[in-house]
Parts: structure tokens; C-alpha cells; sequence
């Protein structure tokens, strides 16, 4: 479902102009607008629930701001960890809240997760994004010695090619070329080495090849996220362990004895030894029946059991 209204200008017209967001200060002053986070108030679980179902119900934007400001103390702590990336640190915020917006805009109350633990899924994913698309031109000339560097390096090796003293065409730099260099451009010979290599080491693909197999089918991608931590995958955990505890035991009780038994020994009982239980000949000897008849009581029962719990979850 979309609403007709961007997250951007949804917020601003929930907030404007009697709004607590007017008293924030621009981006452009970072520790001013980090402090006056930081002061914030946040919300109880009772006040985000009642917010969260304004906005769901009445499409109310007053309360999608409030659930907004609540939560940008979190945007800030979370750009924190992708300082080392050489990105400014108002952009990542910036891409941070828009993350924010995104969850506020999506989250369901009834799930019965805070907006907290599903909002940190997707302030992260736009700083993912963000980094994915700037971080290699950023981190190539950050200094103002690393922009001289970039933009003369090359230039400079060719010149050094094409003088008719050195006769090498070899890609890297000679120790007296990376000394000629250092001197010409005032930098530190060391600073001249990491420049090059940089520069000749290309781009990485973060993500993997969609077509690829093996190593292609993996990308540095996957360190940047924690999976484990995601909502969803959370709820689904919770669910997966709630139905083999309650609900396999709701559905066994519905079997008749002799059906019960046979899906126990057959599915979850496990000796001191790690062997199974019962095999379909030995519980065929044991009820005076053959084996195929014991298979399709255990098929059945397997059937019924299915059902149980499709509509226990």
C-alpha cells in the first residue's frame, strides 16, 4: 500500500511548524543537533503503541512525527559504527532518517515487536545503501594531500614513462619515482605508496554476481548486515520454536494412542546412543500388522497433524 504522500513530506507537514522538530538545529551543526537529540524524550510502550495505531488506522502524521523525533537518538548512536568508512557523518545521519521514516511509515503494532528493534533494520539498510554508492570515491581522496595525490599521480607516472632516461614501462612506481613524487608534491613518500595502490587496486564488487556460482555468489555484502538481528527473522524464530513445543504437543494429543506412538518412535524419540526409535518392521511386529500398514497410519497421522498445527499458528 502507498500513501500519497512521501515519508519527507509527510513528516514535515506532521511537524510543521508547532512541532519539537522546528527546535532541532540543521545537520550542518552536528554537535547541536546531536545534543538537542539527545534530549528528546521517548516514548513509553504504551505511548508508541497508541501513536503507532493512530498512524495505521487514521493515517494520523501528527503521530508519525512524534514516533519519528522519539527514535533519532537511535539514528544518531547507529551512524556512529560507519565512521570508519571516511563518509560524513551528517550524511549518514541524513540517510539514517530516512531509514526512520521508512519504518515508522511500514510498522505494525500487532506484531508485537518495538518500533525500536524493527526501525533498527531499516535506518541500517539506508545507510548500507548509502555507503555501497559513495564509499570508493570517497575513500580514494579524503585529505587534502590525497586529492593532490589523485589528481596528479597519474599524470606524473605518465610523465615519467615517456622520459626518454627511464626506459621501463612498468605499472608500478621505482623508489626514486615514489622520492620524486613525495619531494614534487610535498607529501610523505608513504602517502605516495598507499595512493598508488590504492588507485590500482580497482573497485571491489560488494555485492554478488546475480549469475554467479562459487565465489561469485558471494559478496563483502553480507559482513555489513547482522541477519540475525532482523525482525522478521526474528518473529519467524519465535514462531518455528513455538510450534515445536506447543503446538507439536497440541497436535500428537489430537492422534488416537497407537497413531501417537508410531509418529513418537518414528520422529522424536532418540536413544542415549543418538539411534532412533522403532522401526516401521519392528512396530509392525509388535501391533501384529505389517510394515506398508504402519507406514500409512504414520502417513495419516502425519496428514492430520499438518492440519493441527496450520491452524494452531
Amino acid at each position: 500500500m502507498s500513501y500519497a504522500l512521501s515519508p519527507q513530506v509527510a513528516l514535515a507537514t506532521a511537524l510543521a511548524p508547532v512541532s519539537p522538530w522546528s527546535l532541532l538545529p540543521p545537520l550542518g551543526n552536528l554537535d547541536a543537533y546531536i545534543s538537542a537529540v539527545n534530549r528528546l524524550p521517548m516514548l513509553t510502550l504504551e505511548q508508541e503503541q497508541e501513536f503507532a495505531k493512530k498512524l495505521k488506522e487514521n493515517n494520523d502524521l501528527d503521530a508519525a512525527g512524534k514516533l519519528v523525533l522519539s527514535h533519532l537518538r537511535l539514528v544518531v548512536s547507529t551512524s556512529r559504527k560507519y565512521l570508519g568508512y571516511g563518509l560524513p557523518h551528517a550524511d549518514l545521519i541524513q540517510e539514517g532518517n530516512i531509514g526512520l521514516m521508512k519504518a515508522v511509515k511500514r510498522f505494525d503494532p500487532d506484531q508485537g515487536v518495538r518500533l525500536v528493534s524493527y526501525a533498527l533494520h531499516w535506518i541500517k539498510a539506508e545507510m548500507h545503501e548509502y555507503i555501497l554508492k559513495n564509499w570508493r570515491m570517497v575513500k580514494v581522496a579524503t585529505t587534502k594531500a590525497q586529492r593532490k595525490l589523485f589528481f596528479n599521480l597519474r599524470s606524473m607516472k605518465q610523465g615519467f614513462k615517456d622520459d626518454a632516461d627511464v626506459a621501463t614501462h612498468r605499472d608500478s612506481l621505482t623508489e626514486g619515482q615514489i622520492d620524486s613524487m613525495a619531494k614534487t608534491l610535498r607529501v610523505k613518500r608513504e602517502e605516495v605508496i598507499e595512493m598508488e595502490q590504492r588507485m590500482s587496486g580497482g573497485d571491489v564488487l560488494l555485492d554478488p554476481s546475480p549469475s554467479g556460482d562459487g565465489e561469485d555468489a558471494f559478496g563483502p555484502i553480507a559482513y555489513l548486515s547482522d541477519a540475525t538481528q532482523e525482525p522478521t527473522m526474528l518473529m519467524e524464530s519465535r514462531q518455528r520454536d513455538y510450534l515445536a513445543s506447543n503446538g507439536i504437543t497440541t497436535a500428537l494429543e489430537d492422534l488416537d494412542a497407537r497413531s501417537r506412538r508410531i509418529v513418537e518412535e518414528r520422529w522424536l524419540k532418540v536413544n542415549d546412543d543418538g539411534s532412533g526409535g522403532m522401526t516401521l518392521h519392528d512396530l509392525a511386529a509388535e501391533y501384529k500388522v505389517s510394515a506398508e500398514r504402519i507406514r500409512q497410519i504414520e502417513v495419516a497421522a502425519m496428514k492430520k497433524m499438518k492440519k493441527v498445527l496450520a491452524a494452531y499458528a
